[in-house]
């Protein structure tokens, strides 16, 4: 499977969801959409991009754009995370990597002194057409939202 390209369509695809859904690329036909990749559910860094984006969800919806946060944690580990957070968008489980790999974001990263292969926290847009207009990686979660949000007005 090739990866994805700045500029070009964003190749279809769906993974089970928080609420007992199963939602793809196909659920957000003509609205613009932010696909967040994340490490773990629960974990700092991690919590904090999920409340920023939580934050100006509203911000975003004014301006057609739905949100999905991804990680590989079970769909039963993303409700908890969500309820407890009170995100107002779905998790996305990709236990299998099959989105990660799409947009390559599995990376080697060193965890305590050894060497593990995990999420490295990037942030993608599509835009209503389903073209892929901004991507960020090797994100710092603090702030993160609000930047993409700015991208999100100059589409």
């Amino acid at each position: 499977m090739s990866t994805v390209t700045l500029g070009k369509k964003v190749p279809t695809f769906a993974l089970p969801a928080t609420g007992g859904r199963t939602l793809g690329l196909k659920d957000y036909k003509g609205r613009n959409l932010v696909i967040y990749f994340y490490p773990k559910d629960s974990t700092p860094g991690c919590t904090t991009e999920g409340q920023e984006f939580r934050d100006l969800h509203a911000e975003f919806e004014r301006l057609n754009t739905a949100i999905l946060g991804v990680s590989r944690d079970s769909v039963k580990s993303h409700e908890n995370f969500k309820a407890k957070q009170d995100f107002p968008f779905e998790l996305l489980s990709d236990s299998e990597e099959t989105l990660c790999r799409l947009f390559d974001v599995i990376k080697e990263k060193n965890m305590y002194g050894k060497k593990v292969m995990g999420i490295e926290r990037s942030t993608f847009l599509i835009d209503a057409q389903g073209v892929l207009r901004a991507e960020w990686r090797k994100v710092k979660a603090a702030g993160h939202a609000a930047e993409v949000l700015a991208a999100v007005q100059n589409l």
